[in-house]
């Protein structure tokens, strides 16, 4: 049993659920088939499970650290990072005229997710590189492209994204770093960035850095901001790294988890002239750095689950081999233990996991298949309707797992009861990890304010409409199946309970009164989502049980039991919240800051 993936849950999410071998036949795939989908999912395990896992616990206890005015990490990370690149994955994604193989991104995120799940920490630089390079790639000139992207997908050099600011952190629009034009069309580069996760190492011969900017004289605000490309290093004539550009390290961050990612202060322009380029027009920089952290978030996501992941497999398998207790019916000591995987309550915090945990990874691979059909979509409308899908599932993605994939690292926590609070077992590490992922690349609080306060609302509501029109036909599948009509029922009314929410909300004329409550609306919502996740992994289980393959009859009958937990003991709890969101409750608006302690 593999402590990083269930070979067999991607498969069946892969060409049971989305239907990969359709896509496959388009001719943006032609060069892809099942059996190399295989090998690359192959290869990336075995780097994974060779090169990340075992050095994960080391690099946890042995965090980057400031030696002689540079970055120090454990030589394990490099040599990771290393094979990563060699075997091709920094540019697996990417069109084949970019050098990249031209894999759906579907592919590319499961895939991705495996050295996530072995080693956080040194799988967020590859993260961060591929997303920096699917920016350039977008909204870079083709000068840029041909410069910046060769030495990135061949992970010669590193990306990161710069945004917060010491004194503004999440609030984008007070950002002051500056950028002064030179009569050169370059722009030097002045201000400082903090939280920049991969912002200094001695491993890749440079660093790409993105630069959230204003240019003097542009509009206040975050319309004012543009977006720069500022290398670690110059590049000389020839494209190659030269002289230091003054991105100065000014010290490290020292975090719970994800220790193993360098996480840094820096100055830009403190020891001289720190030099940018401009990607896209002035003034547009937030538009194009959307690109980067949509994509960022839609990772960020399926790293809580691949955490998430990593506690659960770990947490059973312990479960499976430690004896402890008797049943219930069972007084007699003499008796042996059991199992302690044949307790029920175990059981509860087992079934949990597997409800959040593969609920998630099945949203998060929707999401990346929206992806893939916008590709292959001809139809203006079409696309059109699949990137509002998308636009307002994001906030979801990247939230929803954060937040239930680490109530999954608890309960692994659990499940070994004393031995998982302790560095005996990586549980602990694992819930560590996952903890950044509610943070970083907006927060749980600014993601519920961008879906109720933007998504559901853009184009009077068309995404909504949307995603209603596809639960409403996943419902309809479902009341025609025996075991699962009762699901469609219950599915239905809560999709019309949060309709009729988001109408109510969306009427009142007060901004602050409408958003006092959107964390709460952003659970529900997420758990309306992936009770339509489960019903629909339920239809393809039910399916593959028609087919009458013996040999996955267990894991179709757990697949339709996870589906039975969420909406037993998840879904419910979607009515409460809703209700409350609903009444547009007043209780966290009208709280005064002194009323929390009396003065």
């Amino acid at each position: 049993m593999s402590m990083i993936v269930n070979r067999r849950d991607l498969d069946f999410l892969l060409y049971e659920v989305l239907g990969l071998g359709a896509l496959l036949q388009a001719p943006r795939y032609q060069g892809h088939d099942r059996a190399s989908v295989a090998a690359v999912l192959d290869l990336a395990q075995r780097i994974a499970e060779a090169a990340f896992a075992p050095c994960a616990a080391k690099l946890d206890a042995t965090e980057p650290r400031l030696k002689d005015g540079r970055v120090a990490l454990i030589p394990e990370v490099a040599v990771a990072l290393r094979a990563h690149a060699e075997a091709g994955f920094f540019a697996a994604g990417f069109p084949a005229e970019l050098g990249g193989l031209q894999l759906p991104q579907v592919v590319t995120l499961l895939a991705g997710g495996l050295f996530s799940c072995a080693n956080p920490g040194i799988a967020s630089y590859p993260f961060l590189t591929i997303a920096a390079a699917n920016l350039i790639a977008a909204h870079g000139s083709p000068e840029q492209k041909a410069r910046f992207l060769p030495p990135m997908l061949q992970g010669r050099w590193f990306g990161t994204m710069c945004l917060s600011e010491p004194q503004a952190g999440s609030s984008l629009a007070d950002i002051a770093t500056r950028a002064i034009p030179t009569p050169d069309g370059r722009y030097r580069i002045q201000g400082a960035k903090m939280w920049i996760s991969g912002g200094e190492q001695e491993i890749s011969e440079n660093i790409v850095h993105l630069v959230l900017a204003k240019i003097p004289g542009g509009p206040p605000g975050v319309k004012g901001i543009s977006l720069f490309i500022v290398p670690k290093r110059r590049l000389d004539d020839r494209g190659a790294p030269g002289e230091g550009n003054n991105v100065t390290l000014v010290g490290l961050n020292h975090k719970m988890g994800h220790r193993g990612t360098t996480n840094t202060l820096l100055n830009f322009g403190e020891a001289g002239d720190c030099l940018g380029e401009l990607v896209g027009e002035p003034h547009q920089g937030l538009a194009c750095m959307f690109h980067m952290m949509n994509e960022a978030r839609i990772g960020v996501g399926y790293g809580a689950a691949m955490s998430g992941l990593a506690g659960f497999l770990y947490s059973l398998d312990y479960a499976r081999s430690r004896p402890q207790g008797r049943r219930p019916q069972d007084k007699d000591p003499a008796t042996p233990p059991v199992m302690i995987v044949e307790h029920t309550d175990v059981k509860r915090l087992l079934m949990a996991q597997k409800a959040y945990v593969e609920g998630a990874i099945g949203l998060l691979a929707h999401c990346a298949f929206l992806l893939d059909l916008q590709q292959v979509t001809e139809d203006p409308k079409a696309r059109a309707r699949l990137s509002r899908l998308l636009d307002l599932l994001t906030p979801i993605a990247k939230s929803w797992p954060s937040e239930f994939c680490l109530e999954a690292n608890k309960h692994a926590i659990q499940v070994l009861g004393g031995a998982g609070y302790t560095r005996d077992h990586p549980v602990e590490r694992f819930y560590r990890d996952n903890r950044l992922n509610a943070i970083h690349e907006g927060t749980h609080g600014v993601q519920a304010i961008d879906l109720l306060g933007r998504k559901v609302a853009v184009a009077e509501g068309a995404a909504l409409s949307d995603f209603i029109g596809d639960t409403e036909r996943t419902a309809e599948q479902a009341l025609h199946t025996p075991d699962l009509w009762r699901h469609a029922a219950e599915l239905r009314r809560a999709v019309s309970v949060l309709k009729t929410t988001t109408e109510r909300v969306l009427a009142h004329p007060g901004a602050e009164r409408r958003l006092a409550n959107a964390t709460l609306y952003l659970d529900a919502f997420g758990h309306v989502a992936i009770a339509w996740i489960w019903l629909r992994q339920a239809l393809a289980a039910v399916d593959g049980q028609a087919r009458g393959d013996g040999a996955d009859t267990a894991f179709y009958q757990g697949k339709l039991a996870a589906c039975r937990f969420f909406y037993r003991h998840e879904l419910p709890k979607v009515f409460a919240q809703l209700a409350v969101v609903a009444r547009l409750d007043d209780t966290c608006l009208t709280t005064t800051p002194d009323q929390f302690i009396g003065c």
